[in-house]
């Protein structure tokens, strides 16, 4: 093999990608076909279709230029005659992606109740990119957007909400989510900035927080301590905040941006508060309610959301590579050890897909009011345990597929994995850490009923399916609805071993979801996990799932 055939091997898998990433993904344009009624189906697939081949061509080559170390954003306190100004400055290429991402509808369907499989699929197609400096924006304007939609005064939310809706991403403002203080981190109740009263029904708020993502929005989630409230997370409020008050600054300073391992594209900060006026959420003293119920939740969603749209482009991209790069005489997807990888791609693929859009579907009842008690329950459950699970798997995926690349998957300018690599793992902090996220669940499972819940809802899926494969997740449903049992009643058991025990969990209900969409082998597979069988079944299930 020559030089000139290797080069043009590697511009034939470059090639390979989808021009209509919509199209090309059969699983996905199931689930949607099965969820939705036809006409949500009809109206959403030529948007779903345009948006992603705007992502191919757009939002990719512009990601690649401004998420470069050389073009990333800068903090400008100070206009050219000296007034402060607190901007933050980007590459020219980022508000084209932005007009792109805003123009989809992406944030605006936030003012359409129930509407989450819309925006889930418009975001799964954005993070084939990766979070590409825009799906932290937009993420942060949604879950605003439906605080003021859900909980605000008719006042406030007709004031705050109207901006964040816009498609034109000129006019449009951007919202952001502010919790995280330097002493507090996961531990919120320890926060300490506070909100005084105005007495006009606003709040001055004056603090620091620590870790500030999309420091540049025009309006601010801020939670604060007010006065005279309880210790811990029962005496913090939730407040919006513009940016600006009379074109001015509003008592908002950017102390610096961080330097972060991914999502760079986007500005992270820190930020300080002296009197920046805030308006309540809704009660303040459900204020720790709000933000979390309602915006971390709705962030946590869409996190895995995006991270199941990378994993999809970890596998779209080492399975094309695999057919077109040759070693020792043959394309390298010949090779059982690159098939299996291949093979572990496709399922945690799939597996993430269907897990995620099982929670919009949940996201979507809620959303539109039409959720019954049980299917509240089983969101509590599956919002933590998606968010945790798909986080973990999209940066085993994106590493596995970096493998299949060799070391061409480690440069910058070849394959956009590296970039894919750096936001999986930013994405595993983003809304609570592993561990945090597991101890919610177990907490959860502790004070409310949502176990039955669980064990109800997936072992119907897994007795439907009438298989081996489902006979086998529903022995392993047991097990793990055993082991949760023993964590809820034995509490030094459940803090100390309840995260392998949420692992078996995840694994049956994803494996029931692949059952119920028909997807065997997938199932097989998973449950198969981590060590299948040494056999000839499970090198022709290997086989043919690397070929799909």
């Amino acid at each position: 093999m020559t030089f000139r055939t290797a080069r043009d091997d590697l511009l034939a898998w470059r090639g390979a990608f989808p021009t209509d990433p919509y199209e090309a993904d059969g699983p996905l344009r199931a689930i949607l076909a099965g969820a939705l009624p036809a006409e949500r189906t009809a109206a959403l697939e030529p948007v779903a279709r345009a948006f992603g081949r705007e992502v191919v061509q757009v939002v990719a080559p512009c990601a690649l230029r401004y998420e470069h170390r050389a073009h990333l954003p800068e903090l400008t306190r100070y206009d050219a005659v000296g007034r402060r100004v607190e901007q933050v400055a980007f590459d020219p290429d980022y508000h084209t992606a932005g007009a792109v991402v805003w123009g989809s509808g992406l944030v605006a369907l936030t003012g359409l109740p129930g509407r989450a499989f819309e925006q889930a699929t418009l975001l799964y197609l954005l993070s084939l990119e990766g979070e590409a400096g825009h799906a932290c924006p937009a993420v942060c304007t949604i879950g605003l957007a439906r605080a003021l939609r859900r909980v605000a005064s008719g006042e406030i939310r007709d004031r705050f909400l109207p901006p964040l809706l816009r498609t034109d991403y000129r006019t449009a403002e951007r919202a952001s989510q502010f919790l995280t203080e330097v002493q507090g981190g996961s531990d919120v109740g320890a926060n300490e900035t506070v909100a005084d009263p105005r007495g006009d029904g606003s709040y001055a708020l004056s603090g620091e927080k620590w870790f500030c993502s999309v420091a540049d929005a025009q309006q601010f989630l801020v939670t604060a301590r007010v006065p005279g409230g309880p210790p811990g997370t029962r005496g913090l409020g939730c407040f919006v905040m513009p940016r600006l008050v009379d074109g001015a600054p509003n008592g908002v300073t950017l102390r610096r941006l961080k330097d972060k391992l991914g999502t760079r594209g986007m500005a992270s900060g820190e930020v300080d508060f002296d009197g920046a006026i805030a308006w309540p959420l809704g009660p303040v003293e459900h204020g720790f309610r709000t933000a979390v119920g309602v915006v971390l939740n709705t962030s946590r969603w869409m996190t895995a959301v995006g991270a199941a749209g990378m994993m999809r482009r970890s596998y779209l991209e080492a399975s094309a590579y695999a057919r077109h790069r040759r070693a020792f005489g043959s394309p390298i997807r010949e090779f059982p050890a690159v098939r299996a990888i291949l093979a572990q791609l496709r399922v945690s693929w799939l597996g993430a897909l269907h897990l995620v859009f099982a929670l919009t579907a949940l996201e979507d009842r809620i959303d539109s009011g039409s959720a019954d008690d049980e299917a509240v329950l089983y969101h509590r459950f599956l919002v933590n345990a998606t968010k945790y699970a798909c986080s973990v798997d999209a940066t085993s995926a994106v590493r596995q597929a970096i493998e299949v690349l060799g070391g061409n998957g480690t440069i910058e300018e070849f394959s956009v994995l590296p970039r894919l690599y750096r936001d999986s793992i930013v994405y595993e902090s983003w809304e609570g850490t592993h561990n945090v996220l597991v101890a919610q669940v177990l907490a959860d499972l502790r004070r409310l009923p949502i176990l039955e819940v669980v064990a109800g809802r997936l072992g119907q899926l897994c007795r439907s399916a009438g298989s081996l494969a489902g006979d086998r997740a529903r022995a392993g449903l047991d097990r793990a609805v055993d082991e949760a049992e023993r964590a809820v009643g034995d509490p030094d058991h459940g803090t100390r071993f309840f995260r392998h025990t949420l692992d078996r969990l995840i694994v049956v209900a994803r494996a029931a979801y692949l059952l119920e969409a028909g997807q065997e082998l997938a199932a097989e597979h998973l449950l198969a996990a981590p060590l299948p069988e040494p056999d000839a079944a499970t090198a022709a299930r290997v086989d043919a799932l690397a070929e799909e």
